[in-house]
């Protein structure tokens, strides 16, 4: 099957630019109520995934008690904790499967590795019921 046909594309969901603030981050994770948001490059190319969990443990860490001061930060300098790898349009449904067993959901990249939306765990899962 076409993994494809899961695909929740890009202009449906919130994505986040490398270029932000933690603080601009934080008012996205607030209003859209995700609990983990994909980082895109200005060209449209997947970097990584970050987390709830990866900027409470920075604030945390980096404990400072003006929201001012993380205008200046940028997103990009949060580590996270579990990368969430991304899948080619190409790959096969169980390569799919494999990695929706540690994620959320799988990012997904054209052939030339620009961000395109994202497969979720339950999609992926009412696919597997149906199928039963």
């Amino acid at each position: 099957m076409n993994i494809l046909f899961f695909l929740t594309p890009k202009s449906q969901i919130k994505v986040i630019e490398n270029t932000m603030s933690i603080r601009q981050v934080l008012e996205i994770f607030e209003h859209y109520r995700y609990s983990c948001l994909s980082i895109i490059d200005e060209k449209g190319k997947y970097l990584t995934t970050i987390t709830e969990g990866d900027l409470l443990y920075y604030l945390k860490n980096n404990l400072k008690f003006d929201l001012r001061s993380y205008e200046s930060i940028n997103i990009m300098e949060v580590p996270t904790y579990r990368p969430y790898e991304a899948i080619s349009i190409l790959e096969e449904m169980d390569s799919l499967i494999d990695k929706s067993m540690n994620q959320n959901f799988v990012p997904v990249v054209d052939d030339k590795g620009s961000f395109i939306g994202i497969i979720t765990r339950k999609s992926i899962i009412k696919y597997l019921i149906d199928k039963k």
